[in-house]
This record gives C-alpha cells, structure tokens and sequence, in this order.
C-alpha cells in the first residue's frame, strides 16, 4: 500500500492528475467508484434502498488498484443510488477505522441524511440545460462584492412568494435580482452552501449552525436551501434548483462567488461523530502530531492537511467541479492561511496547492478571495499572498472604523483628538502598505462589516457585543469592535442621535464605496439592518438574522446613498485604479494621487500622524488605458465639529462639481459647482466628493 505522501506534492502533480478520478461516476456499464484510502485492509461499497437509508440492497467490496485508490464497477450504481463506503484498517494511534460504519463518500454530489450523525451519499444526474447563458466575467476594477447568506437575503421579502423564501430560488426571483442590480452590485457572494451540519453542542442547546460554516460534503449544494418541492426530489431537483439559480443571476449579468470552507469539515475533535474523511484515511486528511492528536489552527476541532496529496487534491477537485459544472464565477476561502501551510504546518505563500489553485486551466478567470488568517502560531497573513490573490483586507476595516468611530468617541470622552489622518489616507489610497505593487490596490478587498462582527447600524449603535442569545454566556464574539454607540447604547428616540448615528453610516459607506480597490458591502447593511447589537450571531436562523425588507423613511435614504456612491465609482475610473501609481511615472490605469491639509497646502509629513490634523483633501487623477481620464477630489473632515477647508489650487483645473455629501439626509443630484481656492464649509463629521473639470467645460 502507498501511504499519504506530504513531501512529493507539487503543482505540476496536482495539475496533471485525472480529474474526476475519484467519487461515483456512471455510464453504460454501470457505476464506477474510487475511493482513497491508502491505511485500508479492506473497503466496502454499501448500496441502500432509495426510500429506507438503512436497509442495504447490496454490498461490493473494492479492489486495491494503485496509490491506496480503491475501486469497483458495478451495475448496483446507477443515477439515483443511495450509498456508504465501510474501512478496514490496523489499529494505530493516527487511525481510525471502524469497520462497521458507514461513511459518507468524499466526493459525494448529492447527500442525505440517514440519522443524527449518519448520511449518505446519492448518484445524482448532472445534466441541465444553460440556455446558452454564461458567466459575466465582470472585471476586477468594476467588481461590487455583496456578502449574502441563501436564507438571510430571501425570508422575508414581501415579493419573493413565500414557497420560495430561503432557497436557491429565492434567490433567482427577480424581486431579489431586481434590488441587487438597483444597487449596483455586480457579484453575490454567498454564505456557505456546501453541504453542512450543525455542531453537536448547537443542538443541545436548541441552536444550529445558520452561517455554514461546518462543512459535510465539499461536491454537494446545501439541501435545506432548497425548496420543499426540489428537496421532495430529492438531490437531482436540489441541483438543479442550485444551478437554475446561477443561470438566472448570470442572465441578469451578476456573478456569484461562494464562501468555501475547506480548512476544515464537520467532524470535529477526535470525540466528535465520524462522517466520513476520519474514518476513511484519518492520516492522510487531517494534521496531527505523531501521536495522534489533532493540530487544530481552525479553531474547530481539526485542520485539513493539505500538504498532503489527496487533501490538496480534493480540495481542487471541489473547486474544479463547482467552476466547471455549475458556472461559479468565484470563491471566497474562509481561514485561507490555514490551506496554504507545510508539512511543518507553517504558512507560505509559494504552498503548492495555493498556486495549482491560482495556475489551473480550469480556474483561469476565477475569482480568488482569502480570509489571509486562521488561529494558528503566524496564521495572519494580511498582505501575504502571491499575486493573483484578492485578500479580506482587515487592516483597513481596522482603520476605517478607527477613523470614523472610536476616534470620535475618545475625543468626545476626553476632549483631546486620539489619531490624525494617515492610517484612513493609506486606506483610500488602497493600502499600498499592504499590497505590491505586483498585485496592485484591487488585491484588497475592503470592508467595514462582514458576516462576524455588528452590521453597519449596530458599528454606530452598540459600544459592547450583545451575545447572551448565543448559549456562551456572551464570551463568544470579538471585545474588539471600534464601535461608537453615540451617546446611547441600542435603541434610542434621541433624534441628535440618530442624526450623528446616520452620518456615521453614510462616512463608512462612503470611504468604502470611495476607496480604491474591491469593495464589499454586507446584505441589508444598505438598509441600516440590525442584529440588535449580536455581534457573532452564527446560531441564529430567525428574524435576528433575516434581512427585514420593510423600511422606514432613513432607512431607503441610506439605501440611496450606497445606489449613488456604486454609480459615481462607475462613472469615474479616478476611484477604481488598477495600479498603484509611482511619483514622477506615469502608470498606465493608476490613479495619481495628491494630498492636502484643510489650508489646501501639501500635506506637511508631520499632518499624517499628528492628531489635530484630522481634515484631509484627497485629488486623483486617473491615467486609464481604455476610458477617458478624470480627476475628483474627496474632503474628509473628522471633527464633531464644523471647518473651513480651502479648496486647492489645481493648475490647469476650470472649477469643481460637488457629487456627494455626507451631510445630506438624501442624496442630492447635481450637486454645487465651486472654484479652485476657493473656501467651502465642512459639516461636523463629514465628506464631499467633487469632480475636477477641465476649463472647456
């Protein structure tokens, strides 16, 4: 037998393998299974009856072919077949065979479940008509990321029928797509939707796990989010539904992006229900210490081994089969540090399954996004990835809600300013200290809020985490949030409150939307949604988490802020570089940047740190390489107080059309056209954007 190997693995090697090789694949002369499994003595195909998962019709046992891939062709496999796979193997501290469980096929496409800790795997048909439509291929410099959980975005919208909220479909009806494309959004990204389990300990309390995280099978769409009707279909019609979803949402010109989690899987701790991958080839899929204990840098009982072959391999073919078969335009990697560690279990970014990911032939024009941390000894990588790679920029959240938030509220606390300008300039310019210049500002992928963390209300609302819900005694959840409730924590009639609490929100979605590199906006934060100060709420599949679709008057203003700032970013390339520009060069689709202190002067170097600077003016000029040029100019004024700022010189410049201001309740359209030199007032709190005319016009 050919034991996991961890030190022969390459890119060329997982690149040049078969893919396909593995799983149930069916034709004319029935189905043919291969399974890895290089520690069995023996392994055994179990076939079920398709309407009882525990009465077995038939039972094939495999043949040892080569490299611990084992196999069989049999007639019992056939489209529709419910299956399990049984392991024999030697006792031994990094094993764990159980020859009388049934276990759940890697490579699964379809599942069921067959008891609280039992599934199996099913033949599905694959088969669906595409109608000729394909994928957007939205570029990067355009790209609008929306992070969206299937259930969340669709339960209670008043004009999805309600036999469609939560689902795939949902998700398809134009009510759904119609918003989105109203917005601006150009790629849904999606919460979880491989196939997953809640966690024991969930249960125990009458939770589960909404957000996903805790995969099950890395080949098969999440049943729950299928209609009645498709899941009474069983797993062919869940397919389906899935992919009729991608199609619709491709026709409307949206791509979807779905967040993968493939650092580790739901079985947990070494105590923890078998499903599947312990059972079948423990020291091959996990890491572990040479005694058998689990090195968990996941924080969820165990970690995938990918500097093992068949780990890396299943990981890519997951890959390959959802940008394959089912058109996603993209992926999200949840704790992506942790896929790119050694055999030493330390991180490169050079690791041979990060690069066959990003140098594949079947991946080219898929968008890669990394979670660039995990909870490991140098698990934080922010900035370390190679080329090729979109990474969830932290940094900048960090100081974007520093700015905007915890800044003001140490100022109002102790009557002295507590931070200047230079971190949020950085941020706008797209962190050029992070990234390369190889990869450039769109490499970021900047956000104020995520999935985890308080939404865009509760960041303006809440100074502490409200977690009691949750079952942990409020230890879950991040102390660290940089939120500033203004003056009230929660709910409040107070209308200066609210009033600073609005500003707030349009200032965080401004920078965003005004920044370069690839924004991400949260669902329903558009809205000002509440999770009433819940700041972890991975366990709550109700009305916490649903987006609510009835709004209050500030509410669709603040919708129409985020619509006008996606359009402005649109219609000037001077706010979405490509590249980083280079004083004194000219660099084909950069942004030239120049910086000003509220005097319109050059921003002295002492002003980036210096905490009685906090007004800044921003001018970028784009030098693009297929639009027409332009310039604008952002003023960021971060006091509680009104300012007078003066406008730049601007040689060459005729005047100045105002395009946005925070200030306003509601956006205003066709804004005031000003001077160069000239002196406007800055609100308290507040931003304008202008764009910089030539003197033709």
């Amino acid at each position: 037998m050919v034991p996991a190997q961890v030190t022969t693995m390459s890119v060329e090697g997982l690149l040049a393998e078969a893919l396909d090789g593995l799983g149930v694949h069916v034709d004319a002369d029935g189905g043919t299974f291969r399974i890895w499994a290089p520690d069995a003595t023996a392994v055994e195909l179990v076939v079920f009856d398709e309407d009882d998962l525990d009465w077995p019709v038939a039972t094939v046992p495999l043949v040892l072919a080569q490299a611990g891939v084992w196999e069989i062709t049999t007639h019992a496999l056939r489209v529709g077949s419910r299956y399990a796979v049984r392991v024999a193997g030697p006792r031994g501290a990094r094993n764990a065979f159980d020859a009388d469980a049934l276990l759940l096929d890697p490579y699964a496409r379809g599942v069921e479940q067959a008891g609280p800790s039992a599934w199996r795997g099913v033949v599905v048909d694959g088969s669906f008509d595409w109608e000729g439509v394909g994928k957007p291929a939205v570029p990067d410099d355009r790209t609008i990321v929306y992070e969206a959980h299937v259930r969340g975005l669709t339960k209670r919208h008043p004009l999805v029928p309600p036999a469609l909220h939560g689902t795939y479909a949902g998700l398809a009806h134009p009510a759904i797509i119609d918003h989105l494309h109203g917005l601006g959004v150009t790629s849904l990204e999606l919460l979880p939707v491989h196939a997953f389990a809640s966690e024991p300990r969930l249960a125990g309390l009458g939770l589960a796990n909404y957000w996903g995280y805790n995969t099950l099978a890395f080949f098969s769409p999440h049943a729950a989010y299928a209609t009645a009707a498709s899941r009474r279909g069983g797993p062919d019609a869940v397919l389906r539904e899935f992919k009729g979803m991608v199609k619709a949402l491709h026709a409307a010109g949206i791509e979807v992006l779905l967040d993968v989690v493939y650092n580790h899987t739901a079985e947990g701790g070494r105590g923890d229900p078998t499903a599947g991958l312990r059972g079948i080839a423990n020291r091959g899929y996990y890491r572990q210490t040479d005694e058998g204990a689990y090195i968990d840098v996941t924080g969820c009982g165990n970690t995938v081994d990918t500097s093992t072959d068949a780990a890396a391999r299943l990981v890519l073919d997951s890959q390959r089969y959802w940008a394959r078969d089912c058109r996603i335009d993209g992926f999200r990697f949840d704790l992506a540090s942790a896929l790119g560690r050694d055999a030493g279990h330390a991180f490169t970014s050079d690791h041979p399954l990060l690069r066959a990911i990003r140098d594949d032939p079947l991946l080219q024009g898929v968008k890669l996004i990394a979670e660039p941390w995990d909870v490991g000894m140098g698990g934080w990588q922010t900035g370390g990835f190679a080329p090729g790679w979109h990474e969830w920029n932290d940094r900048y959240r960090d100081r974007v809600r520093t700015f905007w938030l915890s800044d003001i509220e140490h100022a109002r606390r102790t009557g002295a300013p507590a931070g200047g300008v230079g971190g949020l300039a950085t941020s706008l310019a797209g962190s050029s200290n992070t990234f390369s210049d190889e990869r450039g500002p769109l490499a970021s992928v900047n956000f104020v809020t995520a999935h985890d963390g308080f939404t865009l209300h509760d960041l303006v609302s809440y100074d502490s985490k409200h977690n009691e819900t949750n079952g942990e005694h409020g230890r879950d959840g991040t102390d660290t949030n940089r939120s500033f409730n203004h003056g009230a924590e929660g709910a409040t009639a107070d209308p200066r409150i609210l009033a600073n609490r609005r500003r707030a929100m349009r200032n965080l979605f401004g920078t965003l939307l005004l920044s370069a590199g690839t924004p991400m906006i949260t669902a329903g934060d558009e809205h000002g949604r509440t999770q009433q100060g819940n700041n972890n709420a991975y366990c709550h599949d109700s009305d916490l988490t649903w987006v609510d679709w009835e709004h209050d008057a500030w509410q669709r203003d603040l919708a129409a802020h985020v619509r006008h700032l996606i359009r402005l970013r649109r219609e000037n390339p001077a706010l979405r570089p490509r590249r980083f520009a280079r004083l004194g060069a000219r660099v084909p689709s950069a942004s030239a940047m120049e910086w000003f202190d509220a005097a319109g002067q050059a921003m002295p170097w002492h002003g980036w740190e210096d905490p009685g600077h906090r007004t800044l003016q921003y001018l970028a000029a784009s030098t693009p390489e297929f639009e027409a040029a332009n310039r604008i100019l952002l003023i960021v004024h971060g006091r509680e107080e009104a300012g007078e700022v003066t406008l730049p010189a601007l040689p060459g410049a005729g005047h100045l059309v105002e395009l946005w201001s925070s200030a306003d309740e509601t956006p205003a359209e066709g804004g005031s056209t000003v001077l160069p030199g000239q002196t406007v007032t800055m609100p308290p709190t507040s931003m304008r954007l202008f764009r910089v005319e030539d003197p033709t016009h």
